[in-house]
């Protein structure tokens, strides 16, 4: 299957007829100063950046997770990682002529390992757009996000039924 990626201990099976890029490639030079969102997924209307984050992969440092968890209550992933990706992401797809779709932010987060409450997740969304309009003193002028979205493993199939997502530390 040629859309076919891994993050981590994720893999996932993109239907063959998306536009499919690991933008945040190993191995592949980035802009220096600039971040990447894990995939770029083109539909035939829209572009999805997904960002993933699983402090639930079998492989991750216990401190590393706890940090993690620590830093999503604190609200510091929304500045320092997900904004900054989402927009050095767009800047990429604008230079590079392919920024002509709504784009939709996804934030996936690998929690299934951690108790947490659901209201969280739509916490961290209403944060989250709001700081993808602003992060300075005044409003961005051109709204570069139109929405965004805050999933979990658990519900990822609520929003995305044809992008599978499985462990590779299951299929072992």
């Amino acid at each position: 299957m040629k859309n076919r990626f891994q993050e981590g201990d994720l893999i996932f099976d993109f239907p063959d007829e998306l536009s499919v890029q690991k933008l945040d490639q190993q191995g592949i030079p980035n802009p220096i100063g600039m971040a990447f969102v894990d995939f770029v997924v083109e539909e035939e209307s829209r572009i999805f950046l997904i960002e993933v984050k699983d402090p639930s992969n079998p492989k991750a440092e216990d401190k590393d997770s706890s940090e993690f968890i620590k830093k999503l209550r604190e609200k510091t992933l929304i500045n320092e990682t997900f904004v900054p990706k989402a927009r050095d992401s767009f800047t990429y797809l604008h230079l590079m002529k392919r920024d002509n779709k709504e784009i939709i932010l996804v934030v996936l987060l690998g929690l299934e390992q951690f108790a947490f409450d659901p209201a969280l997740l739509v916490n961290l969304k209403d944060k989250l757009k709001k700081r993808l309009k602003q992060e300075t003193d005044q409003p961005w002028k051109k709204e570069y996000v139109k929405d965004c979205l805050v999933v979990t493993l658990m519900n990822w199939n609520d929003f995305f039924s044809s992008f599978h997502i499985s462990r590779a530390s299951s299929q072992s």
